[in-house]
C-alpha cells in the first residue's frame, strides 16, 4: 500500500523503498556520520529497531499525534507539500493511527456542513494513546467563533466522541502551530499513556514522541544505558519524564531541567501519578545552559541528554563534559548530523562514544533517532570554560513551546 498522496505530500519521501531497504540506509548513513566525526574510534552502529509491519511489508499507523493544516474554507483539510506552504488536501494519511484520521476528518467534515466562515480554523491536532481507546483533540483557530459550536457538540455527540476537545485561540500569523489561550470544552486535556515504562499524561502540544512504540524502544535503551547502580542521576532536556521518571522508578535519584514550564508541571503530575517516592525526582525550570553548571558538585553518577533537533546549546556541552563530567553519558538524538557535528569536541574532553543504536521513529522518512552512549575514559586535556572552546557551536535556543493556560468553555 502506498498512500495516494505520496509523491505531492511533503510527508513521507520513502513510501516507495522496501522497509529493509528504509533501515539499511538509516544505519548506513549513522555509520558514515559518526565514522567521519570520529574516524577508526567510531563503533558499529547496531541494527535499527523498526517499527512493527502489516502483511504489505511496511509499517502504518505508527504517528499518535496527527497534526493537519486548514485552507481558508475548513473543508479543505491536508499537508504542506514538501518544500512549499501549499496545503495539499488529503482523504487519508496511512501513518497516523486510524482513531485520529476518524476524528480529524469527522471534525473537517462537521465543521464544512456548518459553513464556518473562511479564515476560522487554522490546525486540528489529535493525541491519542497507542492502544486508541483514549483521544484528545485541539481545533486551533483565528478567534472564537459562534459558528463553532455546532459542529464541535456533533462531533462530542456521535459513537466516535474522543476523550477531551481543546479549543486553542491563536491569531497571530506565524510559524507556531498554537497560540497563548487554551479553552477545554469537554472531557480531559491529556491522553494518558502506559506504553514508555510509566504512565504519562501527554497533551495534543506536549513535546512528546509521536511513535510510543519507538519511544518505549528509547526508554528501554536508555535504562540498559544507565548504570543499575547509578544512585544520581541527571536528565537534561527533560520534558515531562519520559527518561526520569522509569529511571527514579527502578531506585535512582534524578535531578530534571526543563525549560518548558507546562513540561515541569506535566512531569511533576506524571510523578505523582506514577506515585515515584519523595525525592527521586527534582524538577528544575530553566535552560540547560544556564542551569546544569550550577549544580551540586557531588558527582552524578550518568547522565541522559534528549536535546531538541538543533542540538545541545556548546555552553551545555561544556557544563557537562568538562565540567560534572559523570563517567557515562546516554545522549538521545533526534538528528544525528547535529551529534556528528559534536561529537569531536566531546572526544576532546575526554568522552569515548561506545555504541550508538538507532530507533526508526518515523519510518518512511530518512529521520532517524539514535541512543548513543559515551563513557569517560581520560581526563581532559585542555580545561576549558564556557565561552572558550575553540571547536564551540553557536548559541541556539531551545524551540519548545507551552501550549498556554486552560480555562472552561
Amino acid at each position: 500500500m502506498i498512500c495516494r498522496h505520496f509523491g505531492v505530500c511533503g510527508g513521507c519521501q520513502w513510501q516507495d523503498v522496501p522497509y529493509p531497504e528504509q533501515l539499511a540506509r538509516k544505519r548506513e548513513t549513522l555509520q558514515r556520520l559518526f565514522t567521519h566525526a570520529l574516524g577508526p574510534a567510531a563503533p558499529h552502529v547496531a541494527p535499527p529497531v523498526g517499527m512493527p509491519t502489516g502483511p504489505d511489508g511496511h509499517p502504518w499507523g505508527f504517528r499518535h499525534k496527527a497534526a493537519f493544516v486548514f485552507g481558508p474554507s475548513p473543508a479543505v483539510m491536508g499537508h504542506y507539500a514538501e518544500g512549499s506552504s501549499t496545503i495539499v488536501p488529503v482523504t487519508e494519511c496511512p501513518v497516523h493511527s486510524d482513531r485520529a484520521n476518524r476524528l480529524a476528518f469527522a471534525l473537517r467534515d462537521r465543521l464544512a456542513r456548518a459553513r464556518v466562515p473562511h479564515g476560522v480554523v487554522r490546525h486540528v491536532l489529535v493525541r491519542t494513546t497507542a492502544d486508541q481507546r483514549e483521544a484528545v483533540v485541539m481545533l486551533v483557530v483565528w478567534r472564537n467563533d459562534k459558528s463553532l459550536r455546532a459542529p464541535i457538540r456533533a462531533l462530542l455527540a456521535s459513537p466516535d466522541a474522543p476523550t477531551g476537545f481543546l479549543v486553542n485561540i491563536h491569531a497571530k500569523p506565524g510559524p507556531y502551530l498554537v497560540g497563548p489561550e487554551t479553552i477545554r470544552v469537554a472531557g480531559d486535556a491529556h491522553v494518558r499513556e502506559d506504553r514508555t515504562g510509566a504512565s504519562l499524561l501527554v497533551a495534543p502540544t506536549a513535546f512528546f514522541q509521536t511513535n510510543p512504540v519507538a519511544a518505549a524502544a528509547l526508554v528501554d535503551l536508555v535504562r540498559a544505558a544507565v548504570p543499575e547502580d547509578a544512585g544520581r542521576v541527571l536528565d537534561l532536556y527533560a520534558g515531562s519524564g519520559l527518561f526520569a521518571l522509569p529511571l527514579a522508578l527502578r531506585g535512582a535519584r534524578v535531578t530534571a531541567i526543563e525549560d518548558n514550564a507546562q513540561a515541569v508541571k506535566d512531569g511533576q503530575a506524571n510523578a505523582r501519578l506514577n506515585r515515584v517516592p519523595a525525592g527521586r525526582v527534582r524538577w528544575l525550570r530553566g535552560r540547560v545552559e544556564d542551569l546544569a553548571g550550577r549544580l551540586d558538585p557531588r558527582p552524578f553518577e550518568a547522565a541522559v541528554l534528549d536535546p531538541p533537533r538543533q542540538g545541545c546549546d556548546p555552553a551545555a556541552l561544556d557544563a557537562v563534559f568538562e565540567g560534572l563530567r559523570p563517567p557515562r553519558v546516554v545522549y538521545v538524538s533526534c538528528n544525528p548530523d547535529a551529534l556528528a557535528a559534536e561529537l569531536p569536541s566531546i572526544a576532546r574532553a575526554g568522552y569515548r562514544l561506545v555504541s550508538a543504536h538507532p530507533v526508526d521513529m518515523f519510518p518512511h522518512t530518512p529521520h532517524i533517532e539514535v541512543v548513543a552512549v559515551l563513557d569517560r575514559v581520560v581526563t581532559s586535556s585542555r580545561p576549558s570554560s564556557p565561552g572558550t572552546r575553540e571547536s564551540r557551536l553557536s548559541s541556539r535556543g531551545r524551540s519548545r513551546r507551552p501550549s498556554g493556560p486552560a480555562r472552561r468553555f
